[in-house]
C-alpha cells in the first residue's frame, strides 16, 4: 500500500465575476515509503494548489487524500494535527517563509516545543544539531533571517521540516527562488538527507533536469490534470504525450539541433484558460497531432505498451 494516495482530487477556487476556477481536476497520484517521486509542469499548472491541499491547508472541492491508509480529508483537531507532525512541507519562498521577529534558533526551538519533542534544556542541542545537518553552524541560532542568504534561508526551512522527523515531505519548488550557482547545493542536501533519513519525497518543480536528477518517479501535469506518469528515465527517453514531448523539446540543449517548436503557442498553463469546447482535452488548441476527437471528447488515462500512463487518444504514437 502506498504511503500517500491521492483519488480523482478536485480543488476550486474563487474566480473573476464568480466563476470557480478549477485549479486541480482529478488528479489521482501515489507515492511510496521511501520513494522520491517528482511533479512537473509549466507555472500556473496546479502543483503548488495539490501541494497545499495534500498538507490540508486549502481544502478539496471533492476527491480522497489517504495517507497510511487514513482519509486526510477527514481529520480534524489532534489527528490533524498529529498528521501534519509525520508529513512536512519545505515551500518554494525561503525569504516569506520565515519569521522575521523570531531568530533561528527560537523558530527551530518553537516546532520543537510544540510537537513536545525533547526537554527544554535538551532543545538548545537538538538546535544545533538541525543546523550541523543542513550545512549551518550552531552559532547561527542566535541571528535572524535578514542575516542570511537565499541558499541559507532555504537550509533553515529544510531544517525547521525536519525538526520533527517527518515520513514525508513535499518540496515545493524549493530551488527555484535560488541563484543557480546554489541550486545544486539545495539539490544535494536535499538528496543526502532523503538517502540517510528514509523519507518519502514529493518532490514538485518545472524544471525537468531537477526532476531526472532528484527523482526516480514522475508525474507531468497540464491544466490540472495528470498528462503521463512512469519512471523518470523512460518518461524523459520516450515521452508518450505531447505535452511531456513539448516540454522536453523546450529544454535548451547545445548538444541537440535546434528543432521546430513542438507545441502551438497558446495558454501558458493557467486555469483560466481552459478551451471552451466542453469535453475536450485541455492541450487539444496546442497539440500538434490533434484530431478532431481531441477537441470533442476527454481522454481517460491508460497504460501504454511499456507500462507507463498517458492522458491521450494516441498514446505513444509516432
Amino acid at each position: 500500500m502506498p504511503l500517500l494516495e491521492i483519488k480523482d482530487l478536485h480543488v476550486s477556487y474563487a474566480g473573476a465575476h464568480g466563476r470557480p476556477v478549477q485549479a486541480v481536476r482529478g488528479v489521482t497520484l501515489a507515492v511510496d515509503r521511501g520513494e522520491s517521486v517528482g511533479l512537473v509542469g509549466e507555472s500556473g499548472c496546479g502543483k503548488s494548489t495539490l501541494a497545499a491541499a495534500v498538507m490540508r491547508l486549502v481544502p478539496a472541492a471533492r476527491g480522497r487524500i489517504i495517507y497510511d491508509g487514513v482519509d486526510v480529508t477527514a481529520l480534524r483537531g489532534r489527528d490533524l494535527f498529529t498528521y501534519r507532525g509525520r508529513a512536512q512541507m519545505v515551500f518554494q519562498d525561503p525569504y516569506g517563509s520565515l519569521n522575521p521577529r523570531l531568530s533561528i534558533g527560537s523558530a527551530l526551538e518553537e516546532c520543537l516545543s510544540v510537537r513536545r519533542i525533547g526537554a527544554r534544556c535538551e532543545r538548545r542541542e537538538m538546535v544545533a544539531r538541525l543546523l550541523r545537518d543542513v550545512g549551518l553552524e550552531p552559532a547561527h541560532a542566535a541571528r535572524y533571517p535578514h542575516e542570511f542568504s537565499g541558499g541559507q534561508r532555504q537550509r533553515i526551512g529544510i531544517a525547521r521540516t525536519l525538526a520533527v522527523n517527518p515520513e514525508f515531505i513535499i518540496a515545493d519548488e524549493p530551488v527555484s527562488a535560488l541563484d543557480v550557482s546554489i541550486q545544486a547545493q539545495i539539490l544535494n542536501l536535499l538528496k543526502d538527507l532523503q538517502a540517510r533519513q528514509r523519507f518519502s519525497f514529493l518532490f514538485i518543480a518545472h524544471d525537468l533536469a531537477v526532476v531526472r536528477y532528484m527523482c526516480t518517479r514522475v508525474y507531468v501535469m497540464y491544466l490540472g490534470q495528470i498528462m503521463e506518469e512512469g519512471k523518470t528515465a523512460e518518461v524523459y527517453a520516450r515521452p508518450a504525450h505531447p505535452y511531456t514531448r513539448a516540454l522536453l523539446d523546450a529544454v535548451p540543449d547545445i548538444d541537440r539541433p535546434r528543432r521546430k517548436r513542438s507545441a502551438r503557442p497558446g495558454s501558458d498553463g493557467e486555469p483560466e484558460t481552459l478551451p471552451v469546447t466542453a469535453g475536450g482535452c485541455p492541450f487539444y488548441p496546442r497539440c500538434p497531432v490533434a484530431k478532431s476527437v481531441c477537441g470533442q471528447m476527454a481522454p481517460e488515462i491508460k497504460k501504454t505498451a511499456d507500462s507507463r500512463f498517458s492522458r491521450c487518444h494516441f498514446a505513444g504514437e509516432g
